[in-house]
């Protein structure tokens, strides 16, 4: 039985009935799983009520956590924050609440960088609930094996059975997966050169596959392209989207999918993914630190994550819940068939002005790959704007 130690200090009154704000992402996996968990977590706090609100995928990867944080006591945020979370001081460091036996335990169990992800400045600011990077989705009733590389992936979209979601920032998640996969990972700090043979060897290869895919893939992100990969029998093959293992639940769409590692350009095998999944944090303004503390704790343990998270169409983030077998058996097998991707996905830049750099290197990736600038010019201009993004106020 998973037991929750706190360190003494915090200011909340358990006589007091406790009302406690929670903002999360609206697809099912971001949601179902912490409705779910916040019920039962009244049985061990009665005086307590969390309520969940939403917003789009779009609105989860481009909202200031500072702007949440002012509203809510509980949010699920992305790790490409934590820069700025730690500029505005709107979070709490959870290290300062959270016992460190508690917390070295769930640093022992998470799936890749995932806890990592959310360490910053000497502090943790969230903590791994969901675990994703961008893997391979097929359909099993279409394609008899996933595909292992690159060029796999080439002969596939030249019959017109490859779907990819190219919308900001997915585009950017792509060429980061494919550089890093290729041996020569994006810079994470400022003046490091990007290693433009390699950069330019990955957009000609990215340029190659999106004259091949449908436009419509340039509208997409990962859940617009596993609906399409769904629906009917015109694709065979996501080739780099994010891990979304409600997909591979019977039932869940017309057709299910199976995930698998993702295809390699380089010669390491899957290796370099860009990092995704979700951490729940706790604002800085919470009236209750000590409750949404522990219920953060709670929500990320090795028992939960494999009991009432997984089967409410959570995707859990910690390594014990992937490795179990009846885990694994609703989702056809997605978290031991994507393990190797996970565990060897690469970690984002994080600093303060990484966000707004996200959004502009997305539209400086697409004009490239859309003929609307030469490469050349573009991956300067994508290096000097990483550099400038450093100097954000």
């Amino acid at each position: 039985m998973f037991s929750i130690k706190l360190r003494q200090g915090g200011n909340a009154r358990m006589t007091e009935h406790k009302k406690i704000r929670g903002m999360t992402w609206s697809d099912p996996r971001g949601y179902d799983p912490l409705v779910a968990a916040s019920q039962t977590f009244r049985d061990r706090h009665p005086d307590a009520d969390i309520v969940w609100d939403k917003r789009s995928l779009q609105g989860f990867e481009s909202t200031p956590v500072e702007e949440l944080a002012e509203t809510y006591d509980l949010i699920i945020i992305d790790h490409p924050h934590v820069g700025a979370v730690v500029e505005k001081s709107c979070l709490l460091p959870i290290d300062r609440f959270a016992e460190k036996t508690a917390l070295e335990r769930l640093f022992a169990e998470t799936v890749g960088k995932s806890y990592q992800s959310y360490s910053y400045d000497g502090h943790q600011w969230a903590l791994p609930v969901d675990a994703a990077c961008q893997v391979q989705a097929i359909r099993p009733d279409l394609v008899s094996a996933p595909v292992k590389t690159f060029s796999d992936v080439i002969a596939l979209a030249k019959d017109g059975r490859v779907v990819w979601p190219l919308l900001a920032p997915h585009v950017l998640m792509s060429f980061f997966s494919l550089l890093a996969n290729s041996g020569a990972p994006f810079p994470v700090t400022r003046g490091t050169a990007i290693n433009h043979t390699a950069a330019l060897d990955v957009i000609g290869a990215m340029a190659t596959l999106a004259d091949l895919v449908d436009p419509a893939c340039l509208t997409m992100d990962p859940i617009a392209a596993l609906d399409a990969l769904c629906e009917d029998n015109t694709f065979a093959l996501c080739p780099y989207v994010y891990l979304y293992a409600p997909y591979a639940r019977a039932n869940y769409r017309a057709n299910r999918i199976v995930f698998h590692d993702m295809p390699s350009l380089g010669a390491s095998g899957p290796l370099g993914s860009a990092l995704g999944g979700t951490g729940i944090a706790v604002s800085s303004q919470t009236k209750h630190p000590d409750l949404c503390v522990e219920f953060a704790l709670w929500v990320a343990s090795a028992d939960v994550q494999r009991g009432l998270y997984a089967t409410h169409n959570g995707q859990p983030g910690n390594a014990v819940a992937w490795g179990d077998p009846a885990v694994n058996a609703p989702v056809g097998s997605c978290y031991s068939n994507t393990r190797m991707t996970h565990e060897a996905a690469w970690l984002r830049p994080r600093h303060d002005g990484y966000m707004a750099f996200q959004e502009d290197a997305s539209h400086i990736l697409l004009d490239a790959l859309t003929g609307k600038t030469d490469p050349k010019s573009a991956l300067i201009t994508l290096e000097t704007r990483f550099d400038e993004s450093f100097d954000h106020e």
